[in-house]
């Protein structure tokens, strides 16, 4: 039996004003009928949300952008004396500006597409994808890698045959950060939506993790 999720009473999403948990419009579609995100539907026919058990891993996915280049921070580490000049990567005020925080309920089961009958499953189904890929084995460490990211886009749209509300999934940042892929028609009820201000906890911890900080 291929295992499901079920969200907690509330799911938290950043998102542009003046709603949150608007689906981004489909001229903005690229060529490749995705918006170039991790769950996307390869084949145009349905959007998908992105949102989070914790109102930290909300922060942490949108502003992980931000983050500067691994290897100039290694460099950096190489180099004596004090670092009172390390260029930290800056978040523009006017992301805080234009987006707000929602909270909604929602409804239906989601694939735990990293459990094992899931990873097996799909294993089987995207055979033929992962040689086109050049990949030589799909595995739950596969899955969560940031790319190919054509491949979690297929494995999105096996989801959707089966008729489920979307997928579960645990962030990159941390397994104890729960996300959630929202697949349209979405199975949601806002309950409310804040702005985001630059003295939230949430957000000043996701600076310092991240090592950014708010221009």
């Amino acid at each position: 039996m291929l295992e499901t999720r079920r969200p907690p009473a509330e799911i938290y999403r950043i998102g542009r004003k003046p709603d949150p948990w608007q689906a981004p419009d489909w001229s903005r579609a690229n060529p490749d009928n995705t918006f170039g995100n991790r769950f996307d539907d390869p084949h145009g026919f349905y959007r998908v949300l992105y949102a989070s058990t914790q109102r930290l891993s909300c922060f942490l996915e949108t502003l992980a952008r931000f983050r500067p280049d691994l290897t100039l921070v290694a460099e950096l580490q190489e180099i004596q004396g004090d670092d009172d000049f390390w260029p930290l990567g800056v978040v523009p005020k006017e992301w805080c500006d234009g987006r707000l925080l929602g909270a909604a309920s929602a409804r239906g089961d989601y694939a735990d597409v990293y459990a094992s009958n899931w990873v097996a499953f799909l294993r089987k189904e995207l055979a033929g994808d992962v040689v086109r890929l050049g990949l030589t084995e799909i595995d739950a460490g596969i899955l969560q890698r940031d790319t190919p990211r054509r491949l979690t886009q297929l494995a999105s749209a096996k989801v959707y045959e089966r008729g489920l509300a979307g997928i579960y999934y645990r962030s990159r940042h941390g397994h104890d950060l729960e996300n959630w892929a929202l697949f349209e028609p979405f199975l949601i009820d806002p309950l409310r939506s804040e702005s985001i201000n630059i003295d939230d906890l949430n957000l000043l911890q996701a600076l310092t993790m991240l090592g950014v900080e708010m221009a």
